[in-house]
């Protein structure tokens, strides 16, 4: 009987922080902790497949703008949320109790944004390979620089 290959879709593996190339491998070597440097380290190869998580020196500063579009889409949806469940006005201070209300969310979630900012966007450069156990991963050796590694 052939071996079952695992489908996890697009979505579940974004959302899990999963290997874009494998959908199996973890991205990050640690769970979500309250301590900031545990929560970003990465895996700097696939535990499954062998996939580099940085392609290039500087991979991750475009998850700034990912991040940034999760942030005023959590934003207006906190609003909208908001506006239908307890209202806005001008004559009292909910809007200001919004954004409060908003604040303490955006931090909260913070640690889990950017994670999923990286996730997101490690998954628009490396391409789902259902034969991954076939093929190599791409060979990026020309476009890393050993010397410039984690030199942000």
């Amino acid at each position: 009987m052939p071996e079952r290959i695992r489908n996890r879709g697009y979505l579940s593996s974004v959302f899990g922080c999963h290997c874009p190339r494998c959908r199996e491998g973890k991205l990050f070597k640690n769970k979500m902790t309250f301590r900031f440097k545990k929560n970003m380290q990465m895996n700097e190869i696939c535990p499954v497949c062998g996939q580099p998580s940085e392609l290039e020196v500087g991979f991750y500063y475009g998850t700034s703008y990912v991040s940034y579009a999760l942030t005023v889409a959590l934003s207006v949806a906190s609003l909208i949320a908001w506006w239908v469940i307890i209202g806005l006005s001008t004559d009292d201070n909910r809007f200001f109790f919004w954004l409060g209300f908003n604040a303490l969310l955006l931090f909260l979630l913070q640690a889990w944004l950017m994670r999923f900012s990286r996730s997101i966007w490690i998954s628009w450069f490396v391409k789902f390979d259902r034969d991954w156990k076939q093929h190599k991963p791409a060979d990026i050796s020309e476009r890393l620089n050993a010397e410039q590694a984690n030199n942000w």
